[in-house]
């Protein structure tokens, strides 16, 4: 039977068949009697990349297999939360080496995603503490691969929007942490041009990442806030703190009720808003130890906040431009603010240098943008893709729900490479989602 599914930003909706399994043997009989499928985990990319007419939900196949507490190696099935890992892995003196910026996620997503944190300039993105995994392909094989093994299939997974195969396990490394607070610095920039000053100015520390105020205009265009940070050593914990110094934050979550209605979001609102969160540090530089759950996870506090958008959802728009390429961030906000478009989740970041072959990170700044779903925005949006290849950058696919085919091509040169080993892992399109036949990476 057929049911309503959509992924976080709730654009598009479809229906679809959705199965699940728990074990190996009911998945392979499962992949075995099944034309064709997207694996899908938390559904909490924000386009249509995990669906398709027929799904296969991996989230009871969530078993953590071990956990190496001495050396910080972690090995579990695909479909294990990113909560469910730091409920175990904080209170041991551990913490993910990557995490977006929501913890409910499925650590199959986060490879097929191969997503980024705040700390990509230091760390990277979660490909490069991956020490194997395990793939299912549509053969029914079950493969081993890594940097030394199956490389090719290793690198075209990661990132690959669970193209290349069904993730079942993965083994990887954990970041050893005294506590579980992070020290925090948030400094206040009146301008674009400030903030990426500071940016280089505190490129030392861990984490970083902006908010920026996309609609404000003149000398203040560009205000921001930047946020660093840096896993919290015993020496800096107060008193309370210190007691138990691993503790778990305390959960204290909030629930969005019912979709908003569209008109509620306008430029009048987001200008509000806007004003309001710059405007809460009275201070222009504030340094304080919080919990991790507020640093890395401020939005997972308000469930389904993605109603906020209303009915007919949004799109989150990502991008990354090259360092040299400033004047290409100053002509997209400048768009976005012309237009009046603005974003109330404007979010900055900085990434360090990757070579691969379809992780969307690379060395550059990269910026991501809500806009609610309305008459015009996919217009808009090609214009801004035209300045984003102009100056040298990319989309990422795991944002994308309205992406051209030549937009991708354009901003991944190794797309050939990746199409040749899809062909060689995955050649008659098993595993394909709208997004994938959409954009030409398999059949429709």
């Amino acid at each position: 039977m057929k049911k309503k599914i959509a992924n976080w930003g709730n654009y598009p909706a479809i229906d679809a068949e959705e199965k699940s399994f728990i074990f190996d043997d009911q998945l392979k009989k499962l992949v075995a009697e099944t034309e064709y499928f997207i694996p899908r985990g938390n559904g909490r990319c924000y386009g249509d990349a995990s669906l398709a007419d027929f799904t296969l939900s991996t989230l009871k196949y969530d078993k953590m297999l071990s956990f190496d507490r001495e050396r910080g190696i972690l090995e579990c099935q695909s479909g294990l939360r990113l909560d469910e890992i730091l409920k175990v892995a904080v209170p041991a003196g551990w913490f993910l080496p990557v995490t977006p910026g929501t913890k409910f996620i499925t650590v199959g997503g986060a490879v097929g995603s191969d997503v980024h944190g705040k700390n990509h300039h230091v760390d990277g993105s979660f490909s490069n503490h991956i020490i194997e995994m395990d793939i299912l392909l549509e053969s029914g094989e079950i493969v081993i691969c890594s940097l030394s093994e199956k490389a090719d299939l290793f690198e075209a997974t990661c990132g690959g929007m669970g193209l290349t195969g069904l993730i079942t396990r993965v083994k990887f490394g954990l970041k050893k942490i005294e506590s579980s607070y992070i020290a925090q610095k948030q400094i206040k920039a009146e301008n674009l041009e400030e903030v990426i000053r500071l940016f280089e100015q505190y490129k030392q520390f861990t984490y970083s990442v902006a908010w920026i105020d996309c609609l404000k205009k003149g000398k203040n265009f560009g205000r921001s806030i930047l946020i660093l940070g840096e896993h919290a050593i015993r020496e800096q914990l107060n008193e309370k703190q210190i007691k138990d110094p691993l503790l778990l934050p305390r959960k204290k979550q909030i629930q969005f009720p019912f979709n908003l209605p569209s008109w509620v979001l306008n430029s009048l609102t987001v200008k509000a808003f806007n004003f309001l969160y710059y405007n809460k540090n009275l201070k222009r530089e504030i340094n304080n130890v919080v919990p991790y759950e507020p640093f890395f996870y401020p939005l997972d506090a308000i469930l389904h906040w993605n109603r906020g958008y209303g009915k007919t959802g949004f799109i989150q728009y990502q991008f990354v431009l090259p360092l040299d390429a400033k004047d290409g961030l100053i002509a997209i906000l400048q768009k976005i603010s012309d237009k009046g478009l603005g974003s109330f989740l404007a979010v900055l970041k900085v990434f360090g240098r990757q070579e691969s072959m379809i992780s969307f990170p690379k060395e550059g700044y990269t910026l991501a943008l809500d806009f609610p779903v309305r008459k015009g925005l996919f217009e808009f949006l090609d214009e801004l893709d035209k300045i984003v290849l102009q100056y040298g950058g990319r989309l990422y696919m795991s944002k994308d729900a309205r992406m051209r085919p030549e937009v991708l091509e354009a901003g991944y040169p190794e797309l050939s490479k990746f199409k040749a080993i899809l062909h060689k892992y995955n050649p008659s399109g098993k595993f394909r989602s709208l997004q994938s036949g959409r954009l030409l990476l398999t059949k429709n």
